[in-house]
Protein backbone atom coordinates (compact mmCIF):
# COMPACT_ATOMS: atom_id res chain seq x y z
CA UNK A 1 0.00 0.00 0.00
CA UNK A 2 1.36 3.70 -0.82
CA UNK A 3 2.87 5.84 2.06
CA UNK A 4 0.91 7.71 4.08
CA UNK A 5 0.74 11.68 3.22
CA UNK A 6 2.98 13.60 5.48
CA UNK A 7 1.27 15.21 8.10
CA UNK A 8 1.69 18.71 8.53
CA UNK A 9 2.96 19.86 11.64
CA UNK A 10 4.44 23.20 13.31
CA UNK A 11 7.49 23.83 12.23
CA UNK A 12 10.23 23.60 14.77
CA UNK A 13 7.41 21.46 17.39
CA UNK A 14 9.76 19.27 18.99
CA UNK A 15 8.73 16.03 21.13
CA UNK A 16 10.95 13.63 23.32
CA UNK A 17 11.16 9.93 23.64
CA UNK A 18 12.93 8.10 26.29
CA UNK A 19 13.79 4.56 26.49
CA UNK A 20 14.55 3.51 30.45
CA UNK A 21 15.78 0.76 32.21
CA UNK A 22 14.84 -1.03 34.27
CA UNK A 23 16.50 -2.10 37.62
CA UNK A 24 16.41 -4.78 40.43
CA UNK A 25 17.03 -3.04 44.08
CA UNK A 26 18.55 -6.23 45.14
CA UNK A 27 21.23 -6.62 42.53
CA UNK A 28 20.92 -3.97 40.21
CA UNK A 29 20.56 -6.19 37.41
CA UNK A 30 17.96 -5.23 34.48
CA UNK A 31 14.50 -6.00 36.33
CA UNK A 32 11.52 -8.11 34.23
CA UNK A 33 9.08 -5.70 35.37
CA UNK A 34 7.79 -3.49 32.74
CA UNK A 35 4.10 -5.57 33.01
CA UNK A 36 4.18 -4.74 36.94
CA UNK A 37 5.34 -0.94 36.29
CA UNK A 38 2.92 -0.64 33.55
CA UNK A 39 -0.10 -1.78 35.50
CA UNK A 40 0.53 0.39 38.30
CA UNK A 41 0.91 3.75 36.42
CA UNK A 42 -2.67 2.83 34.64
CA UNK A 43 -4.42 4.12 37.89
CA UNK A 44 -3.20 7.44 37.90
CA UNK A 45 -3.18 9.93 34.61
CA UNK A 46 0.19 10.03 33.43
CA UNK A 47 1.77 13.55 32.85
CA UNK A 48 2.88 11.69 28.92
CA UNK A 49 2.75 8.77 27.64
CA UNK A 50 4.30 5.59 28.14
CA UNK A 51 4.26 2.16 26.69
CA UNK A 52 6.27 -1.10 26.64
CA UNK A 53 9.41 -1.31 24.75
CA UNK A 54 11.12 -4.86 23.03
CA UNK A 55 12.42 -6.57 26.08
CA UNK A 56 10.55 -6.40 29.50
CA UNK A 57 13.60 -5.00 31.64
CA UNK A 58 12.73 -1.55 29.25
CA UNK A 59 9.67 1.30 28.84
CA UNK A 60 9.35 4.40 26.70
CA UNK A 61 8.29 7.56 27.70
CA UNK A 62 6.96 10.03 25.47
CA UNK A 63 6.05 14.05 25.69
CA UNK A 64 3.36 15.72 24.40
CA UNK A 65 4.43 18.06 21.69
CA UNK A 66 6.50 20.97 23.43
CA UNK A 67 7.55 24.89 21.66
CA UNK A 68 10.31 25.61 24.30
CA UNK A 69 12.93 24.71 26.71
CA UNK A 70 11.18 25.76 30.14
CA UNK A 71 8.02 23.14 29.32
CA UNK A 72 9.81 20.92 28.01
CA UNK A 73 11.83 20.26 30.63
CA UNK A 74 9.15 20.85 33.23
CA UNK A 75 7.36 17.85 31.79
CA UNK A 76 10.06 15.60 31.32
CA UNK A 77 10.76 15.89 35.40
CA UNK A 78 7.57 15.13 36.32
CA UNK A 79 7.63 12.03 34.39
CA UNK A 80 10.66 11.19 35.79
CA UNK A 81 9.07 11.98 39.28
CA UNK A 82 5.84 9.56 38.62
CA UNK A 83 8.16 6.84 37.44
CA UNK A 84 10.69 7.10 40.23
CA UNK A 85 7.19 7.18 42.85
CA UNK A 86 5.86 3.91 40.73
CA UNK A 87 9.74 1.93 40.81
CA UNK A 88 9.65 3.02 44.77
CA UNK A 89 5.84 1.24 45.26
CA UNK A 90 7.02 -2.23 43.78
CA UNK A 91 10.94 -2.18 44.77
CA UNK A 92 12.12 -1.45 40.99
CA UNK A 93 15.01 1.42 40.62
CA UNK A 94 14.75 3.24 37.31
CA UNK A 95 18.10 4.39 35.21
CA UNK A 96 19.55 6.46 32.08
CA UNK A 97 22.11 5.41 29.97
CA UNK A 98 22.74 3.30 26.59
CA UNK A 99 23.50 0.17 27.94
CA UNK A 100 23.21 -1.36 31.31
CA UNK A 101 26.58 -2.26 32.43
CA UNK A 102 26.74 -5.68 33.00
CA UNK A 103 23.18 -7.85 32.01
CA UNK A 104 23.16 -10.51 30.22
CA UNK A 105 20.85 -10.60 26.56
CA UNK A 106 20.19 -14.08 26.58
CA UNK A 107 18.26 -13.70 29.75
CA UNK A 108 15.41 -10.66 28.25
CA UNK A 109 12.20 -11.35 27.76
CA UNK A 110 10.87 -10.50 24.55
CA UNK A 111 7.55 -8.19 25.87
CA UNK A 112 4.44 -9.47 24.88
CA UNK A 113 2.97 -7.73 22.22
CA UNK A 114 2.37 -8.87 18.48
CA UNK A 115 5.07 -6.74 16.64
CA UNK A 116 7.57 -7.13 19.19
CA UNK A 117 7.22 -11.19 18.69
CA UNK A 118 7.34 -10.26 14.61
CA UNK A 119 10.47 -8.67 15.30
CA UNK A 120 12.16 -11.20 17.56
CA UNK A 121 11.29 -14.17 14.79
CA UNK A 122 12.95 -12.25 12.00
CA UNK A 123 15.62 -11.15 13.95
CA UNK A 124 16.38 -14.19 16.46
CA UNK A 125 19.12 -13.44 19.08
CA UNK A 126 19.25 -9.57 17.51
CA UNK A 127 16.13 -8.81 19.33
CA UNK A 128 17.24 -9.70 23.05
CA UNK A 129 20.46 -7.91 21.82
CA UNK A 130 18.26 -4.69 21.01
CA UNK A 131 18.01 -4.22 24.99
CA UNK A 132 19.67 -1.13 24.58
CA UNK A 133 18.59 2.55 25.30
CA UNK A 134 18.09 5.30 23.12
CA UNK A 135 16.49 9.30 23.40
CA UNK A 136 14.50 10.04 19.98
CA UNK A 137 13.62 13.42 19.42
CA UNK A 138 10.65 14.84 16.94
CA UNK A 139 11.19 18.22 15.13
CA UNK A 140 8.27 19.44 13.10
CA UNK A 141 8.15 20.19 9.96
CA UNK A 142 5.71 22.05 7.63
CA UNK A 143 5.70 19.95 4.44
CA UNK A 144 7.48 16.84 3.80
CA UNK A 145 10.28 19.04 1.62
CA UNK A 146 10.79 20.38 4.52
CA UNK A 147 11.25 17.18 6.12
CA UNK A 148 13.52 15.70 3.99
CA UNK A 149 15.67 19.08 3.50
CA UNK A 150 16.39 18.83 7.25
CA UNK A 151 17.37 15.32 7.31
CA UNK A 152 19.78 15.57 4.66
CA UNK A 153 21.42 18.74 6.21
CA UNK A 154 21.44 17.08 9.67
CA UNK A 155 23.99 14.58 8.63
CA UNK A 156 26.98 16.68 9.01
CA UNK A 157 26.14 17.42 12.77
CA UNK A 158 25.13 13.49 13.87
CA UNK A 159 28.65 13.44 15.58
CA UNK A 160 27.64 15.98 18.03
CA UNK A 161 24.38 14.20 18.92
CA UNK A 162 26.15 11.12 19.50
CA UNK A 163 29.22 12.29 21.40
CA UNK A 164 26.96 14.66 23.63
CA UNK A 165 24.93 11.88 24.49
CA UNK A 166 27.46 9.31 25.04
CA UNK A 167 26.55 7.04 28.11
CA UNK A 168 26.98 3.60 27.21
CA UNK A 169 30.60 2.37 27.76
CA UNK A 170 29.97 -0.43 29.17
CA UNK A 171 28.67 -3.58 28.05
CA UNK A 172 28.61 -7.13 29.26
CA UNK A 173 30.66 -6.60 32.01
CA UNK A 174 33.84 -4.87 30.81
CA UNK A 175 34.55 -0.94 29.42
CA UNK A 176 34.08 -1.80 25.32
CA UNK A 177 36.39 1.43 24.95
CA UNK A 178 33.20 3.04 23.06
CA UNK A 179 31.59 5.52 24.41
CA UNK A 180 28.46 4.61 22.76
CA UNK A 181 28.69 1.07 22.46
CA UNK A 182 24.77 1.04 21.89
CA UNK A 183 25.05 2.56 18.51
CA UNK A 184 26.87 -0.80 17.43
CA UNK A 185 23.77 -2.82 18.61
CA UNK A 186 21.75 -0.66 16.16
CA UNK A 187 23.76 -1.03 13.16
CA UNK A 188 23.71 -4.43 13.32
CA UNK A 189 20.09 -4.68 11.74
CA UNK A 190 19.61 -4.45 7.98
CA UNK A 191 17.71 -1.35 7.65
CA UNK A 192 19.82 0.86 9.72
CA UNK A 193 22.15 3.69 9.14
CA UNK A 194 21.18 6.67 6.64
CA UNK A 195 18.47 7.36 4.49
CA UNK A 196 18.90 7.38 0.98
CA UNK A 197 19.49 10.97 -0.62
CA UNK A 198 16.11 11.82 -1.85
CA UNK A 199 15.00 15.62 -1.53
CA UNK A 200 11.49 15.41 -2.98
CA UNK A 201 8.70 13.65 -1.08
CA UNK A 202 7.27 12.45 -4.46
CA UNK A 203 10.00 10.81 -5.29
CA UNK A 204 10.62 8.89 -1.63
CA UNK A 205 6.91 8.04 -1.40
CA UNK A 206 6.37 7.36 -4.71
CA UNK A 207 9.34 5.91 -6.16
CA UNK A 208 11.82 4.58 -3.14
CA UNK A 209 9.29 3.48 -0.80
CA UNK A 210 7.05 1.62 -3.24
CA UNK A 211 10.28 -0.03 -4.70
CA UNK A 212 11.25 -0.92 -1.12
CA UNK A 213 7.79 -2.29 -0.72
CA UNK A 214 7.17 -4.02 -3.85
CA UNK A 215 10.33 -6.53 -2.68
CA UNK A 216 8.59 -6.85 0.31
CA UNK A 217 11.34 -6.00 2.63
CA UNK A 218 9.21 -2.97 4.33
CA UNK A 219 5.46 -2.51 5.44
CA UNK A 220 5.91 0.99 6.57
CA UNK A 221 8.56 3.85 7.89
CA UNK A 222 8.70 1.59 11.35
CA UNK A 223 11.15 -0.64 9.15
CA UNK A 224 13.20 1.20 9.08
CA UNK A 225 15.94 1.75 11.79
CA UNK A 226 17.86 4.68 10.09
CA UNK A 227 19.70 7.54 12.02
CA UNK A 228 17.13 10.41 10.96
CA UNK A 229 14.20 8.87 9.55
CA UNK A 230 11.10 11.21 8.20
CA UNK A 231 7.67 10.44 10.36
CA UNK A 232 4.97 11.23 8.35
CA UNK A 233 2.07 10.41 10.65
CA UNK A 234 3.45 12.89 13.16
CA UNK A 235 4.55 15.55 10.46
CA UNK A 236 8.14 15.18 12.09
CA UNK A 237 11.78 13.89 11.57
CA UNK A 238 12.83 12.04 13.56
CA UNK A 239 16.49 12.12 15.25
CA UNK A 240 17.22 8.77 16.74
CA UNK A 241 20.90 8.40 17.26
CA UNK A 242 21.37 9.67 20.81
CA UNK A 243 22.36 7.40 23.58
CA UNK A 244 19.46 7.99 26.57
CA UNK A 245 21.50 10.24 28.77
CA UNK A 246 21.36 9.66 32.62
CA UNK A 247 19.28 12.78 33.34
CA UNK A 248 16.33 14.15 31.68
CA UNK A 249 18.19 17.75 31.60
CA UNK A 250 20.93 16.66 29.69
CA UNK A 251 17.82 15.36 27.42
CA UNK A 252 16.05 18.33 27.23
CA UNK A 253 19.21 20.48 26.11
CA UNK A 254 19.71 17.63 23.34
CA UNK A 255 16.13 18.48 22.01
CA UNK A 256 16.59 22.13 21.95
CA UNK A 257 20.04 22.11 20.76
CA UNK A 258 18.74 20.31 17.56
CA UNK A 259 15.63 22.64 17.55
CA UNK A 260 18.10 25.68 17.06
CA UNK A 261 20.18 23.96 14.74
CA UNK A 262 17.29 22.96 12.87
CA UNK A 263 16.00 26.93 13.05
CA UNK A 264 19.12 27.60 11.81
CA UNK A 265 19.45 25.30 8.81
CA UNK A 266 15.93 26.46 7.95
CA UNK A 267 17.43 29.82 6.99
CA UNK A 268 19.14 27.72 4.37
CA UNK A 269 22.83 30.06 5.19
CA UNK A 270 24.82 27.15 4.80
CA UNK A 271 25.79 24.99 1.30
CA UNK A 272 22.62 22.89 0.74
CA UNK A 273 23.37 19.21 1.66
CA UNK A 274 24.22 16.59 -1.59
CA UNK A 275 25.22 12.76 -2.13
CA UNK A 276 28.69 13.09 -1.68
CA UNK A 277 28.24 14.29 1.94
CA UNK A 278 27.53 10.75 3.06
CA UNK A 279 31.37 10.16 1.90
CA UNK A 280 32.11 10.65 5.16
CA UNK A 281 29.11 10.22 7.00
CA UNK A 282 29.92 6.37 8.67
CA UNK A 283 33.20 7.78 9.54
CA UNK A 284 32.17 10.75 11.83
CA UNK A 285 29.68 8.60 13.47
CA UNK A 286 32.37 6.14 14.68
CA UNK A 287 34.47 8.65 15.74
CA UNK A 288 32.25 9.90 17.89
CA UNK A 289 30.94 6.76 19.34
CA UNK A 290 34.44 5.65 19.97
CA UNK A 291 36.09 8.21 21.21
CA UNK A 292 33.25 10.23 22.40
CA UNK A 293 33.44 14.61 22.31
CA UNK A 294 37.40 13.49 21.98
CA UNK A 295 36.48 12.45 18.47
CA UNK A 296 37.66 14.00 15.19
CA UNK A 297 35.24 14.44 12.14
CA UNK A 298 35.36 15.26 8.46
CA UNK A 299 33.76 18.37 7.67
CA UNK A 300 31.99 16.61 4.32
CA UNK A 301 32.08 20.43 2.72
CA UNK A 302 35.55 21.76 3.28
CA UNK A 303 37.22 18.09 3.85
CA UNK A 304 38.54 19.50 6.70
CA UNK A 305 39.59 17.43 9.72
CA UNK A 306 38.14 18.98 12.84
CA UNK A 307 37.74 18.30 16.35
CA UNK A 308 34.23 17.00 17.47
CA UNK A 309 34.07 19.05 20.71
CA UNK A 310 35.13 22.68 18.77
CA UNK A 311 32.83 21.74 16.33
CA UNK A 312 30.00 21.81 18.92
CA UNK A 313 31.59 24.87 20.67
CA UNK A 314 31.59 26.76 17.42
CA UNK A 315 28.49 25.64 16.09
CA UNK A 316 26.66 26.94 19.77
CA UNK A 317 28.11 30.64 18.93
CA UNK A 318 26.75 29.81 15.15
CA UNK A 319 23.08 29.02 16.44
CA UNK A 320 22.87 31.77 20.02
CA UNK A 321 20.45 33.52 17.99
CA UNK A 322 18.05 30.90 17.54
CA UNK A 323 18.54 29.76 21.15
CA UNK A 324 17.48 33.27 22.12
CA UNK A 325 14.52 33.39 19.60
CA UNK A 326 13.17 29.78 21.11
CA UNK A 327 13.74 30.80 24.89
CA UNK A 328 16.65 28.10 25.01
CA UNK A 329 19.30 29.53 25.94
CA UNK A 330 18.98 27.63 29.39
CA UNK A 331 19.32 24.40 26.85
CA UNK A 332 22.57 25.72 25.06
CA UNK A 333 24.09 26.48 28.14
CA UNK A 334 24.13 22.50 29.24
CA UNK A 335 25.17 21.57 25.66
CA UNK A 336 28.01 24.23 26.13
CA UNK A 337 28.41 23.16 30.02
CA UNK A 338 28.61 19.18 28.57
CA UNK A 339 30.85 19.67 25.32
CA UNK A 340 33.48 22.47 27.24
CA UNK A 341 33.75 21.71 30.82
CA UNK A 342 32.17 18.02 32.40
CA UNK A 343 31.96 16.11 29.42
CA UNK A 344 29.54 13.38 28.58
CA UNK A 345 28.07 10.63 30.64
CA UNK A 346 30.22 7.92 29.35
CA UNK A 347 32.93 9.88 30.84
CA UNK A 348 30.93 10.14 34.53
CA UNK A 349 30.04 6.99 34.15
CA UNK A 350 33.77 5.96 33.55
CA UNK A 351 35.21 7.93 36.67
CA UNK A 352 32.37 6.12 38.89
CA UNK A 353 33.86 2.69 38.06
CA UNK A 354 37.83 4.03 38.41
CA UNK A 355 36.47 5.11 41.98
CA UNK A 356 35.01 2.16 43.10
CA UNK A 357 36.03 -0.82 40.49
CA UNK A 358 32.46 -2.12 40.29
CA UNK A 359 30.01 -2.40 37.36
CA UNK A 360 27.28 -2.39 40.29
CA UNK A 361 28.42 1.13 41.41
CA UNK A 362 28.28 2.67 37.79
CA UNK A 363 24.62 0.97 37.68
CA UNK A 364 24.02 2.60 41.14
CA UNK A 365 25.35 5.62 40.02
CA UNK A 366 23.03 5.79 36.95
CA UNK A 367 19.85 5.14 39.55
CA UNK A 368 20.91 8.61 41.51
CA UNK A 369 21.72 10.83 38.86
CA UNK A 370 18.18 10.31 37.54
CA UNK A 371 16.76 10.66 40.78
CA UNK A 372 18.92 13.69 41.32
CA UNK A 373 19.13 15.61 38.43
CA UNK A 374 21.69 17.95 37.25
CA UNK A 375 24.17 16.86 39.51
CA UNK A 376 26.73 16.02 36.55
Amino acid sequence: MPLETFKSSDSLTMGVELELQLVNTYDLDLSSSANDLLELLKRKPFPGVVTPEMTQSMIEIATDVQREHGPLLAQLQQIRDTLVHAGDRLNIEIAGGGTHPFQRWFEQRIFSKPRFQELSGLYGYLAKQFTVFGQHVHIGCSNADEALFLLHSLNRYVPHFIALSASSPFSQGVDTLFDSARLNSVFAFPLSGRAPFVLSWDEFANVYFTKMESTGVVKSMKDFYWDIRPKPEYGTIELRVCDTPLTVERAAGLACYLQALCRHLLERSEPPPEEDDYLVYTYNRFQACRFGLDGMMVNPKTREQISIREDILATLRKIAPHGQALNSMAALDEIERTAGRVGNHATFLRNQYRESGSVQAVVRASVEALRQGPVL
